[in-house]
């Protein structure tokens, strides 16, 4: 049997390996583009056949599409979602901008597979009828984003919040020196700083759903420009029905098709999201190395889940390594944010055309974020355990407590101690009690850590 087969489109014909379910115009695009060896993600390849196994449903109801074409192309749809013929789809991220080689080639995969000796499925008037690449690969990305926000992305940012304010409620009574500047401040405690976090994280969380909304008004429907043609009147109604039925998620078409085709707008404002909760989970990452840092030179505050050595020629060292993934993730998920920026500027008139990349970065950046997300509420956030001594020490000695005696003695004569006692390197109450005469009971009610957390004069 020869290793090749002869295949033919409308440019002629092309060898395709004898195994390939796919057709001409799929090895076409993996001989054009050669180019990075990265393929399209696995998400959006089901996502379009998500589509296809919808448009056959809605073709069948409006475009009289023969129902034994209709259930041929839907079965093999359905085993391409459930991740069968992974292989099947080698074509590289960096291919035409519209993303008309994939499309094309999920297209000849379902018209092969679903073809026989009785039925002969084509790959564009059956699989792609009421379709065009430039309307298929928009709805593909927001249907995968949907998916992936709503199934890994949501439950793994309130799983990090949860674990977050689990773990706060447990060190309401743990008194520690805040910073401003990285320098010393007023006293807080470990509740309120992990709180911090949870709320900084929710600002995001509560922008989810109108975000997940937005996703979900699909350009399925407009075809080639945003006109429908050869698009039946009720394909799009059709079709959003017939997805909303496999998913379990309302879609609905989209007001306006040219917008939905021409503009990214939506994956922009995902990608955007997914920035400010990266940037959010560098900001919880640098605060848990910085208070982890030690164990005896740095600040030593708490002490992280030790997970592996540390280092290859220093026994005994070990480093804070989720905090540090995560931290790689967040540079990852900007950098992300930064293609999918300029990606979006590209909808030159009718198409955006560079639709792939921003299709796997997008899709990229929620896979890492929810994930990171899981690695910091269970292996960081929830196990980390608190130095009380070197909280107690840092306190006792920290010169900024005298803000409290500001409404007592004034600023200048407050700064006075402070700067004695940091000099000194005595604790404030005792230099206080020197250079006042407020007496030691009331200077010690006044600079009491804990009451200094919650404000007040």
């Amino acid at each position: 049997m020869s290793e090749y087969r002869i295949e033919t489109d409308s440019m002629g014909e092309v060898q395709v390996p004898h195994r390939a379910f796919y057709g001409a115009q799929t090895q076409r695009a993996v001989d054009n583009f050669a180019i990075s060896g990265l393929t399209m993600p696995k998400q959006l390849i089901a996502a379009i056949a998500l589509i296809k196994h919808a448009a056959a449903t809605a073709n069948q109801e409006v475009a009289g599409l023969k129902a034994s074409k209709a259930k041929a192309i839907r079965n093999v749809a359905k085993q391409i979602y459930e991740g069968q013929f992974a292989d099947q789809f080698p074509i590289d991220i960096f291919q035409t901008g519209s993303g008309t080689s994939s499309n094309m080639n999920v297209n000849e995969v379902i018209a092969h597979l679903a073809s026989s000796d009785d039925l002969n499925v084509h790959p564009n008037d059956d699989v792609n009828c009421s379709q065009s690449s430039n309307d298929t690969i928009p709805t593909a990305i927001q249907l995968s984003a949907v998916l992936a926000l709503k199934e890994h992305f949501a439950p793994a940012l309130a799983h990090l919040i949860g674990r977050i304010k689990e773990k706060a409620g447990q060190l309401q009574n743990h008194v520690k020196t805040g910073r401003t500047h990285l320098m010393d401040a007023m006293p807080m405690t470990l509740a309120q700083e992990l709180n911090s976090w949870a709320a900084q994280l929710e600002v995001s969380q509560r922008q989810l759903p109108l975000l997940i909304e937005q996703l979900s008004e699909l350009p399925q429907g407009g075809t080639a420009i945003g006109t429908g043609i050869n698009a039946p009147e009720q394909f799009a109604e059709h079709f959003s029905r017939a997805l909303s039925e496999l998913t379990d998620h309302h879609f609905k078409p989209a007001e306006n098709f040219f917008s939905g085709i021409a503009g990214q707008e939506r994956s922009l404002a995902a990608s955007s999201l997914l920035n400010s909760i990266a940037t959010t989970l560098l900001k919880i990452s640098n605060d848990l190395r910085w208070m982890n840092s030690g164990p005896l030179a740095g600040l030593g505050e708490i002490q992280l889940e030790a997970l592996q050595p540390g280092s290859s020629i220093m026994p005994g060292k070990v480093n804070p390594v989720i905090p540090e993934a995560v931290a790689m993730v967040a540079a990852q998920v900007n950098g992300n944010h930064t293609t999918i920026t300029t990606a979006a500027q590209q909808g030159n008139f009718q198409l955006n055309v560079m639709l792939p990349v921003i299709a796997y970065n997008l899709l990229q950046s929620i896979e890492i974020v929810s994930t990171s997300c899981m690695h910091l509420a269970d292996k960081a956030i929830q196990s980390f355990e608190v130095n009380q001594d070197r909280l107690d020490e840092a306190l006792s000695k920290n010169p900024i407590l005298v803000t409290a005696l500001n409404t007592e003695i004034g600023y200048n004569k407050a700064a006075e101690i402070a700067k004695r006692a940091y000099k000194e390197k005595r604790p404030v109450l005792d230099v206080a009690d020197e250079m006042t005469d407020l007496g030691r009971d009331k200077l010690a009610q006044l600079l009491d850590p804990k009451k200094l957390t919650k404000g007040g004069v």
